[in-house]
This record gives C-alpha cells, structure tokens and sequence, in this order.
C-alpha cells in the first residue's frame, strides 16, 4: 500500500542546519520502512510561502466559485499547501527554536494552511479540525538551550505552539524528535545528537 511522506524544512542553514540532518535521516528511515513511499518535499527556506496579506485573506473569504482571476492566484499556493498536507500519511517537520518561537517561514506555512472550512471549521461546540486524526506528524525540533524542563520552560513557544496549532487542525498523532542543547558547547551538542537519535528509534518503533 502506498505511503506518500511531507517533508518540511525550514532551517536555512543548509548542511549546518541541525534539523535538516534530522529530518533527512527520518525520512530515510521511514521510506525504509515503506519501499513504496513517495515523498512530497516542501523547503521553506528555499521556496518560501509568502506572508498573507490583506488581499490574500480577501480571497481565502471569497466563495470559490466567486473568486476572480486574480483572487484564484491568490490561493493558489495555500491550495497546492493544503492538497500537500491532506494526501500526507505522515508529516515530518523540521523547525529550530528561534527566539523562543518558529522560524516565520514556518509561520508563514501554518498560516496557508490554518483555512476555515478546509482545514478546521466552527460548530455549535466549538472548533473542529478537519485533519484526519490518525495521520502521523512528526516535529524535529533543535533548541541551543534547554526548554523541556528547568527555568526555561515557560520560554518554549515553539514545541508548544506547533503541537497546539496542529491538534487544533484534527491531528492527534504528534511525536518530537528533539535535539536539546546544541549551543551550550561541543559535550552538549553531541549529547544533544545522540538523545535526538533515540528519540527517532523510540519514534518510529512506536509507529511501526
């Protein structure tokens, strides 16, 4: 049975991106967990989404059949982002911690994606995600301090915020594949690697 895989980077640090090593070497392993995937790669940093404008949002508002030339390019890329996401089995996104946050192209991706009455609508209770609850997401996320646990915690808006986001659109099924740490000198950032590793194995030994 076929499995398709959306990888999504956003670090543009290129061979010095943590996260990019991470993200690669989790999408590896999943395709040799599944010879038949097929991988839909999205590079944020390469090939950036642009941050919504006002006429954008217009359009996002316009019933579909209503929209106009220029308002159909408008979604265009949110489309194409959304399709990418719904066809998705598993999502592996790769997102450094920076200044305490995502990185905006992260953001900018969330914010093509969050669309009322494709991806989450609201109900008589509330708001409903429209994702289907079993897809697996699977966050690599590198931090230079630590945020886990200790006094920083309650600096950590990015874990937090992506894990809120997502669940917000329906997906349940979200593990984090952390390396912790890499900014605090040679010992830590190898510690670091290697916890991030085993967090991978524990990963997809849960999803195998």
């Amino acid at each position: 049975m076929s499995h398709t895989i959306l990888h999504i980077d956003s670090s543009p640090l290129g061979d010095n991106s943590v996260t990019r090593k991470l993200t690669a070497k989790t999408v590896a392993q999943l395709r040799e967990a599944n010879a038949d995937s097929t991988v839909i790669t999205r590079d944020l940093a390469h090939s950036p989404l642009p941050h919504l404008s006002a006429q954008t949002l217009a359009s996002f508002f316009t019933p579909a059949d209503q929209r106009d030339e220029a308002q159909q390019n408008d979604v265009k890329l949110s489309d194409e982002a959304i399709d990418e996401l719904i066809k998705a089995d598993t999502v592996v996104i790769g997102s450094p911690m920076w200044n305490f946050g995502i990185p905006s192209v992260l953001k900018a991706w969330v914010d093509h994606v969050a669309r009322a009455g494709l991806t989450f609508k609201y109900g008589e209770t509330g708001p409903e995600g429209l994702l289907a609850a079993d897809k697996k997401v699977i966050i690599v996320s590198a931090r230079g301090g630590a945020y886990s646990e200790g006094p920083m915690k309650a600096m950590d808006f990015q874990e937090t915020y992506l894990k809120s986001v997502l669940e917000f659109l329906g997906l349940r099924d979200i593990s984090f594949v952390r390396a912790e740490g890499v900014a605090m000198g040679p010992d830590a950032a190898e510690l670091a690697l290697k916890q991030a590793d085993e967090h991978l194995a524990q990963t997809l030994n849960k999803a195998a």
